[in-house]
């Protein structure tokens, strides 16, 4: 599913990553550890295509079948809304929408009628427990639903990758591990294949895979 070689990322003249390479099967669930400034952030933005990667012509980054770093900007955007979902530590809801317009989003950006998208955000928010809260906006949810409300948004548009950056970072312990919990069962029920970067050590070692990055690579 995803297929990355020789990575490198500099930022002026530090180098945060050092030329990384990484596989990743489909439905696998991926956790990435490591100290602070290891270069994990980083090495996820690049694998969602959110940052790019040093130009190097040994470097490759394949998700899916497509070299991502041979899209144009307009054709990387629609690969991202269509095959990429992202789970972030502080949730990036829209103040001013409900739970059930911060679902569609992803969806209407991609074009889907107001009605189909609204239909399945229904359903994955139902899934999700939240079928009492779609009118509610974010400032009326609680920290665990509003983390529950941005996974659906990331399920929308059914995407092959979900990436998640310290998902449960900003949560108490009972909805970290709830959300955790979820996270295999998306991958139970859905297929999709999940790269997290956490802290919670816990977490981490459920994973299929627990990878450590220490200054700018895997070991």
């Amino acid at each position: 599913m995803i297929e990355a070689a020789n990575i490198h990322k500099h930022y002026g003249e530090l180098e945060v990553l050092k030329g990384v390479d990484l596989h990743i099967k489909k439905g696998e669930i991926i956790s990435i550890v490591g100290a602070s400034g290891a270069g994990k952030t980083t090495l996820l933005q690049i694998l969602g295509s959110l940052d790019t990667m040093d130009k190097n012509s040994l470097s490759k980054l394949t998700i899916n079948g497509v070299e991502i770093n041979t899209l144009k900007d307009k054709a990387l955007a629609k690969f991202r809304n269509e095959q990429l979902g992202f789970i972030f530590q502080f949730h990036q809801l829209l103040p001013e929408f409900t739970a059930l317009e911060n679902v569609c989003i992803p969806a209407f950006i991609k074009g889907v009628p107001k009605k189909k998208a609204e239909t399945k955000a229904k359903k994955l928010l139902d899934f999700l427990g939240l079928s009492h809260r779609y009118h509610h906006k974010p400032d009326a949810l609680s920290g665990g639903e509003q983390q529950r409300v941005a996974v659906a948004r990331a399920l929308i548009n059914d995407p092959k990758v979900i990436y998640a950056d310290e998902p449960s970072g900003n949560l108490d312990s009972e909805s970290a591990e709830n959300l955790h919990q979820l996270f295999f069962s998306l991958r139970d029920t859905f297929g999709q294949t999940f790269v997290i970067v956490t802290h919670n050590n816990k977490f981490a070692d459920m994973a299929d895979r627990k990878l450590v990055m220490r200054d700018g690579n895997l070991i």
